[in-house]
């Protein structure tokens, strides 16, 4: 069972910093590699000292498990595992986990990799393009047996590579094999994608839903302009999560369809009104309004000043 966030040791924050340090809070000994470890839960068992407590990391975790009673809290959501879950954690964010033990017979695993296996390789530069490292908890990736085999394949790679004597190969193909875990990720997350459709299009209509409301109660005058991490609050999500949903269904990030909801304000407030270019600018919530004519002119191609004389 989950502490809930009054809990006084649930405030306190370990900061584990080194693949050695996660070492020793689940209780195993010392690692094959400095850098890179793949944890089996099934081996694993939380010290008492780490129970109950929020952990930020200092590193990139990718996490699989199977059906557990216990939970795990990110931020200020918290979860409980389905059979089959996965999440991604990357270096700064906070994790906090009850300690229960899996009843499943094979609890699944963790692939921790700290950011500095990768600092001179092409995933270091790659690595934030994984958006689901910035994913909600409770916007986990939940993956078919089919799936997880493919997984456990790439894990087992990966385990075997640092487990053997270390030459110069072997951090080249532990990254690849990192980075290849990651794309079959991506995959399984548009399938996700895909089959939550009906689901996507409800969300869809609600961001809509969510920007004309915004304008209507004129909260632009006090706020500014909405802003992706503003929507996805509302709407319950994590601003990336709700980005890519929308990408997926429309072609067009979250970004995309504010700045377009703008700009078709924008486009009726010149044409039917006799306001300046400044004070619409300023009544759709831009603080400058060279900031609002630089966004039209991408958008559109022309000044609002052109556009207004064109039209």
């Amino acid at each position: 069972m989950f502490i809930p966030d009054k809990s006084k040791r649930m405030q306190e924050i370990v900061h584990i910093e080194s693949i050695s340090h996660m070492h020793d809070v689940f209780g195993l000994a010392k690692p094959k590699h400095p850098l890179v470890s793949v944890i089996r839960f099934k081996d694993a068992d939380i010290k008492q000292e780490y129970h109950n407590i929020r952990c930020s990391f200092g590193m990139y975790c990718v996490t699989h498990k199977n059906e557990t009673d216990g939970s795990m809290r990110y931020g200020r959501s918290s979860y409980d595992f389905q059979e089959g879950s996965m999440v991604f954690i990357k270096p700064g964010q906070v994790l906090g986990y009850d300690g229960h033990q899996s009843s499943a017979e094979d609890p699944g695993w963790a692939l921790l990799f700290h950011p500095d296996l990768l600092r001179k390789s092409e995933l270091g530069k790659t690595i934030e393009d994984y958006s689901f490292f910035s994913y909600d908890i409770t916007e986990a990736l939940h993956i078919s047996d089919e799936e997880k085999q493919s997984l456990n394949i790439l894990v087992a790679k990966i385990e075997k590579e640092y487990q053997n004597n270390i030459d110069r190969h072997s951090q080249k193909l532990i990254i690849s094999n990192i980075e290849l875990l990651l794309n079959y990720c991506t995959r399984y997350y548009d399938r996700q994608f895909y089959t939550r459709t009906n689901l996507n299009k409800d969300v869809l209509a609600k961001f809509e839903n969510l920007l004309k409301s915004y304008y209507t109660n004129e909260n632009q005058l006090d706020i500014g302009i909405p802003s992706v991490g503003y929507c996805g609050k509302e709407l319950n999500m994590s601003p990336k999560y709700l980005s890519d949903l929308l990408k997926k269904e429309t072609g067009k990030n979250a970004k995309t369809h504010i700045d377009d909801f703008l700009i078709n304000k924008a486009k009726n407030r010149l044409l039917r009104s006799t306001e300046s270019v400044s004070e619409i600018a300023y009544g759709l919530g831009f603080e400058y309004s060279q900031h609002f004519s630089k966004i039209f002119k991408i958008k559109t191609g022309m000044s609002p000043s052109e556009y207004r004389s064109l039209n």
